[in-house]
């Protein structure tokens, strides 16, 4: 196990160079992105025959953000800031308050085709994935980050700006895309291009022990 820090956008050599139970420090640009922002992109972008001509500058700003890039399976509390004298702030004067990792398992039916279709690189959340994302892990080299659930606050401490947010009204505030500056930002890689899951040998260490207590032994 080692401790890393790096910076958003993430090369695929860097990421490859990950284990399991490594340490890192994220500094860098990433944008969150829950259930309805998942089926949004899937539906709007991956498997529709064309990108409506209305949706196309997002498109091509989430490409730019998440080529080399990172989502985080995040529905932040937020709060509007009061209007600065002008120049307007960026990203209309939001900060967040918490931000901790939501469930990452509900976006397992998604995941696989955004990592390869985007080239991202890592995705942040709590609980782990399944076997579609860690093989597009394995095959376009991206990692699993976990970040550490009941830290909120103390993550949000780490997000420095609030670059702009995507959809907040068609999808609601904890739905939204939210773009994040954060400066050393902390997870651990709890699942490696190399095709390890700690979540995998957790769940089969339980069975195994579980089976054992059936069976009257210890």
């Amino acid at each position: 196990m080692a401790t890393y820090d790096l910076t958003i956008p993430i090369s695929e050599e860097a990421v490859r160079a990950l284990h399991v139970g490594d340490a890192v420090r994220l500094s860098g640009v990433m944008v969150t992105g829950r259930d309805a922002a998942h089926k949004y992109m899937i539906e709007t972008f991956i498997r529709a025959d064309a990108v409506p001509e209305s949706e196309q500058l997002l498109y091509e700003e989430l490409q730019r953000i998440l080529r080399g890039g990172i989502i985080y399976h995040c529905g932040p509390v937020v709060r509007q800031l009061p209007p600065p004298a002008p120049p307007p702030i960026v990203g209309g004067g939001w900060e967040f308050v918490a931000a901790g990792p939501t469930t990452s398992i509900r976006e397992e039916v998604y995941e696989p085709e955004i990592i390869a279709h985007f080239g991202m690189r890592g995705v942040i959340g709590k609980g782990g994935m399944g076997p579609g994302t860690l093989r597009a892990c394995q095959e376009h080299g991206a990692v699993y980050f976990h970040a550490v659930g009941g830290a909120a606050s103390l993550i949000a401490d780490t997000v420095k700006e609030v670059v702009t947010v995507y959809k907040k009204d068609e999808l609601g505030v904890p739905e939204a895309f939210w773009v994040i500056r954060v400066e050393g930002f902390p997870v651990v890689v709890t699942m490696d291009s190399h095709g390890r899951s700690v979540h995998d040998e957790v769940e089969a260490a339980s069975k195994a022990a579980l089976e054992r207590l059936l069976a009257g032994g210890r």
